[in-house]
């Protein structure tokens, strides 16, 4: 395959551009992409896809069977918004008020429905079965989770996986790529401090929940600093703190809200019981009790390494050199991570950067992309179709196994 090989015709970059705008100006949080989904199955039937609606709440998928045996690959792209109160000043600025795409998910859409158009063209020369699977409630949401319980690896039977999320801390146009872990798993911790509450003028006559979650806050950095080693990155963050009411009055109860992420399931493993040991110790001492609820939320993201070889080799095929990079590892988390739990594959980064307007991070009111870069995506995602489910050579073929 060769870089022409993959072209976007002028009509469908457009089609692409236009569309990410549509669904920009209507957001939807996660599991009420209602408008979203129904633009999606509707553009997969007119093009010929077997279309599946309502998988996992309002997921969709579409399925195009080829003639020529091959493996079984499914393409992602969520589709839900955050609630966000946007503040680009953009023509197709959000009208839904408190809720934008903040972080790309309008063109994930966008990009995998480009690509349906070539797929769709381009179906005498497929192999196996290509799967396109948007996706609900990737926030926090667990939306890939309530698909794959829906069954939607295994009919048909999934072989690969892979995903693109744009990124606009990276310049427009490039690929970035890591093998094994590439995101950080995120749990969440929900405290409440049972003290005993009174006067502000009389602390000796009360149990105080406040300072006992200020010596718990201190104390929860060692579990990084001082339990985890120090070449496996981690991180402890509290996030909200709920208590009290009034300025001289020490209330009975104090509420943390906080995330704990880490690079290895090694290390995620530890992060509970040490959490609980400090947070008991500290209640102890200051004659308070305590109700934790450890939600664990997204595993590690871990891309298989030779799948990962792969998607970066066939960005230089198609894009060229130049525009295939190292992905650094983030703390970020994603729920891509639980079908690569069960499936061998990639989760890859497409840049979205031009310059000062389109570089305000993932989750900010004034988060914008370089809608040049989508063009890029549609080609990643026709190239992987074309190219990803074709027979794995014999043993002995000069090309590279995956």
């Amino acid at each position: 395959m060769t870089s022409s090989s993959v072209i976007v015709p002028p009509d469908v970059a457009r089609d692409v551009i236009e569309l990410r705008r549509d669904i920009h100006r209507h957001p939807e949080l996660g599991f009420e992409e209602v408008r979203t989904a129904a633009i999606v199955a509707d553009r997969l039937e007119r093009l010929g896809f077997e279309v599946r609606t309502k998988i996992g709440g309002t997921g969709v998928v579409g399925i195009m069977r080829s003639k020529r045996p091959g493996r079984t690959i499914l393409l992602r792209a969520d589709m839900d918004a955050l609630p966000i109160q946007e503040e680009t000043g953009l023509p197709f600025a959000s009208a839904n008020d408190g809720k934008m795409h903040a972080c790309g998910h309008d063109g994930h859409v966008a990009i995998l429905l480009g690509a349906a158009q070539i797929i769709a063209k381009r179906q005498e020369e497929l192999s196996g079965t290509i799967v396109l699977c948007f996706q609900p409630a990737e926030e926090g949401k667990g939306g890939a989770r309530e698909m794959i319980r829906a069954g939607v690896l295994e009919d048909p039977h999934i072989d690969r996986v892979y995903g693109l999320h744009l990124l606009s801390q990276a310049p427009s146009g490039v690929i970035r790529v890591r093998p094994g872990p590439v995101m950080a798993s995120s749990d969440s911790i929900e405290i409440t401090i049972h003290g005993k509450g009174g006067h502000g003028a009389a602390p000796h006559e009360t149990n105080d929940p406040i300072l006992t979650a200020a010596h718990f806050i201190t104390a929860l950095q060692s579990v990084v600093s001082r339990k985890i080693e120090p070449v496996e990155p981690a991180v402890v963050t509290i996030g909200a703190i709920h208590g009290g009411t009034i300025h001289n009055v020490i209330p009975d109860d104090v509420r943390l809200l906080g995330t704990v992420r880490a690079f290895s399931p090694e290390v995620r493993a530890q992060m509970e019981p040490r959490i609980q040991t400090i947070l008991r110790g500290c209640c102890d001492a200051h004659g308070a009790t305590y109700d934790l609820n450890y939600e664990w939320r997204y595993p590690v993201t871990a891309n298989d390494p030779d799948e990962a070889a792969y998607v970066r080799a066939l960005a230089s095929r198609i894009l060229g050199e130049g525009r295939s990079e190292d992905m650094r590892p983030t703390m970020g988390a994603e729920d891509f991570s639980f079908m690569l739990e069960q499936r061998p594959g990639c989760f890859f980064f497409l840049g979205t950067q031009r310059d000062e307007s389109t570089s305000a991070p993932h989750h900010n009111a004034r988060f914008s992309i370089d809608e040049g870069a989508l063009e890029t995506g549609v080609r990643m995602m026709v190239a992987l179709a074309l190219d990803a489910p074709a027979p794995a050579p014999p043993a002995d073929a000069d090309s590279k196994q995956r």
